[in-house]
């Protein structure tokens, strides 16, 4: 019987390659989004030439009903959920000056509130089944601070604590709970800034280049993999060098 695995906000990005990478690997796949698009059923039709099962789940992760209603379909679609990526989440960036309070509350809503959300939901079948893995996407600017985004840089602060306290919490019953903070990752998010732009950030980043998608994915995937067994806790920043 196959593993499953439960990704949020995995139509596109990030959260797709995470999808592909579990689905190459075997596991059954359960898609959380919130907007339609295009690329949704595209993603379905890729997973599945995997030879493995893709279940959509919509719902707004900032909604708590939402997410009790999502996480029980996958359930009775599935009857367990072994893995879940909190990968959902938004930007408003400004500054703190002409920031308004709805842009700071929506990030940290479905960035920080998503994730309690979601977690809440999933983790009672994991006690009940002894057993799970819980990977959450931070941000290096989480740990740094980044101007322009105190919004971003709180919710994913607030990820990384939530996570060392979850560690603690749910470590005896065999429940590991990590997070990956990534660094500048290509993506449609990165895709809109100038060819500058850049190439200022390459430069300071040790590695000189950007990260891909397939970067994040591979770590997540170890995180969820029997070779993680004794890693609780943890923040991996995948960055190119750029937080040593």
């Amino acid at each position: 019987m196959n593993k499953v695995v439960l990704v949020t906000g995995a139509s596109r990005g990030i959260g797709k390659q995470i999808a592909l990478t579990f689905a190459k690997n075997g596991y059954d796949i359960a898609v959380n989004y919130n907007k339609e698009n295009e690329e949704l059923e595209n993603l379905k039709k890729e997973i599945e030439q995997n030879n493995v099962k893709c279940f959509i789940a919509k719902g707004d992760v900032s909604n708590y009903e939402a997410c009790e209603k999502f996480v029980k379909e996958v359930i009775e679609e599935y009857g367990k959920i072994d893995v879940l990526v909190n990968n959902a989440g938004i930007t408003k960036d400004t500054l703190l000056m002409r920031m308004k309070k709805e842009d700071f509350e929506t990030v940290i809503d479905v960035n920080l509130v998503g994730t309690f959300n979601v977690t809440k939901n999933v983790i009672p079948y994991m006690i009940k089944a002894r057993s799970g893995r819980i990977i959450n996407i931070a941000s290096v600017v989480g740990i740094a601070g980044n101007a322009g985004q105190t919004n971003y840089s709180a919710s994913k602060a607030g990820i990384i604590g939530f996570t060392k306290s979850l560690a603690k919490e749910v470590a005896s019953r065999n429940i590991l709970v990590n997070a990956v903070a990534p660094g500048f990752i290509q993506t449609q998010m990165t895709d809109v800034l100038k060819e500058d732009i850049k190439e200022e950030i390459a430069k300071s980043i040790p590695l000189g280049r950007m990260g891909n998608p397939q970067d994040v994915a591979n770590v997540v995937k170890f995180l969820a993999s029997e070779e993680s067994s004794y890693i609780t806790g943890q923040v991996i920043n995948i960055d190119g060098g750029m937080l040593m």
